[in-house]
């Protein structure tokens, strides 16, 4: 199983980064190779919500069901994808203090299996860490001009 870790400020309170991030409209804005971001049961949010995802990898288009299997109010959400491209996106949301918070996203993904797999493992490894260092990137991004905005308050 690898394992990756970053963590970085956000310019907005926890509550409105939390807010945004737990819009799943929002999530093909700032997950990196996710197309499309639909529900498939009758939640939307929270523990227990399922969603198809459709990833973007190269002219290959798969969409793989996702469920958030972690999940505390303005603390943190788990992302699990199940199948082929199997892995946890873990986001915690800690507070820093004069408006601001702390983003920490870590990402657990199965490691290739087989020979060629074992070949490839570092390939794998550079992949999925160049993926979240973007998804981190583009979330911290969108969060902080959310809170520019006036949509804050609208979407809670």
């Amino acid at each position: 199983m690898g394992h990756i870790k970053y963590a970085s400020d956000v310019g907005a309170p926890v509550e409105v980064a939390f807010t945004y991030t737990d819009n799943h409209l929002f999530v093909p804005d700032w997950m990196f190779g996710v197309a499309s971001f639909e529900p498939t049961g009758e939640l939307d949010q929270g523990p227990g919500a399922r969603f198809a995802t459709t990833v973007r990898l190269g002219l290959w288009r798969p969409t793989i069901p996702c469920e958030i299997t972690e999940y505390r109010r303005n603390v943190v959400i788990g992302y699990t994808l199940r199948g082929r491209l199997s892995g946890t996106l873990t986001l915690r949301f800690d507070p820093l203090g004069y408006g601001r918070s702390v983003l920490t996203s870590e990402a657990e993904y199965a490691a290739p299996r087989g020979f060629l797999g074992r070949m490839c493992a570092g390939l794998v490894d550079n992949a999925v860490r160049s993926a979240l260092r973007r998804t981190e990137s583009q979330l911290r991004r969108e969060i902080e001009e959310f809170h520019g905005t006036d949509l804050v308050g609208r979407i809670a």
